[in-house]
């Protein structure tokens, strides 16, 4: 087993005096070592690179030459396999998983680090673990917002079926209005969590083309029944945005969402072309965002503590906002609106010819 040296991180960087590789290099090892396919390097028991082979080379980044002589800066442990980080000269890092043997060569204790590239599979198992632990997150989440409308049909359901007979016919009406309110819920949540799962599997293909942006805001108000009242516009019949027009919708929809769930009216939409690009800002005169929370707003599953109680809601909407927004070569931002009250606000981009 060879002494471990210092450095755990395979940098190749230090310069100590040149030693010449040439006796380490007959033409059957040498042969060996070039027809690996994982980067080989011996290492004497000084630990200076002796020999390095030209998959070594692409791995490292550096010439054979350079490596040659160059202290290795990594432990080597015989039959011990193991996971370093190296750097390259770029700054660039890579996870190289490094098994060690030892050997003799021409009379001297040789350590040969057979090293494998495996920054890709690292950073796959990563992603998964990240993904597994986003599904976890999105199943519980489901799972507390659905309980309540789910419980409260059933209980209505309950009442329809066991006091029909005795039930005045607007009573019976103001349940079915109350199921029917549980149900747009629900169906709302779901949009939410299919969306979010849409952006997740990068499945969001923007088809940007010129929209009306009056159009599609007008649209979206009308799907709000009597809140829309609470809603003053002004905009351009005439703006024209270049972006996809459902995901136009879906942002607009959770912003106004948003605004009905935390602010107070009057609520102002404003839309203006600014410099190429177009700007829709909504702003309402609630309690605004809290400083310390303003980096989180557009995070997943983000809900201010103290709205908690007070509010339905998962935590998705802004957060779909931005990504649709990004995906579409636009931004989305927050501001306060002045003392009291919060702007939540989109760019995105003109039409090609503005």
């Amino acid at each position: 087993m060879g002494d471990p040296h210092p450095n755990e991180s395979a940098a190749a960087g230090a310069e100590p005096e040149q030693t010449t590789g040439s006796r380490f290099r007959d033409g059957g090892n040498q042969a060996m070592v070039e027809a690996s396919a994982d980067g080989i390097v011996a290492v004497d028991e000084q630990g200076i690179i002796r020999l390095a082979n030209p998959a070594a080379e692409a791995l490292f980044a550096r010439a054979t030459g350079d490596l040659v002589g160059s202290a290795f800066g990594a432990p080597t442990v015989v039959h011990q396999t193991s996971e370093i980080d190296l750097i390259r000269p770029d700054g660039r890092a890579r996870v190289v998983e490094m098994r060690v043997t030892a050997t003799t060569l021409h009379g001297k204790r040789i350590y040969v680090a057979a090293l494998r590239d495996v920054t890709l599979r690292k950073q796959a198992e990563q992603d998964l673990e990240v993904a597994l632990e986003r599904q976890t997150t999105v199943v519980a989440v489901a799972a507390h917002e659905l309980r309540t409308p789910v419980a409260a049909i059933k209980l209505l359901v309950h009442l329809l079926r066991d006091r029909r007979s005795t039930l005045r016919e607007e009573q019976t009406v103001e349940i079915i209005d109350q199921i029917v309110a549980h149900i747009d819920r629900l169906q709302a949540l779901m949009h939410k969590l299919l969306t979010a799962s849409r952006i997740d599997a990068k499945d969001i293909r923007a088809t940007p083309e010129p929209v009306r942006v009056l159009e599609v805001l007008l649209e979206q108000l009308a799907g709000f029944g009597e809140k829309a009242q609470d809603v003053s516009v002004s905009c351009s019949p005439e703006l024209v945005a270049f972006v996809d027009r459902y995901e136009l919708s879906e942002m607009l929809t959770n912003y106004l969402e948003n605004a009905f769930a935390y602010g107070c009216p009057p609520i102002e939409v404003r839309a203006s072309e600014q410099a190429g690009w177009v700007e829709i800002r909504m702003c309402d005169r609630g309690p605004g965002v809290p400083d310390a929370f303003v980096p989180l707003l557009f995070e997943r599953f983000s809900r201010e503590p103290r709205a908690g109680q007070q509010t339905e809601g998962t935590g998705l909407g802004l957060w779909i906002v931005r990504s649709l927004t990004r995906a579409n070569g636009g931004d989305a931002w927050y501001e306060p609106n002045g003392d009291e009250g919060a702007c939540f606000c989109l760019r995105l981009q003109g039409t090609p010819n503005t």
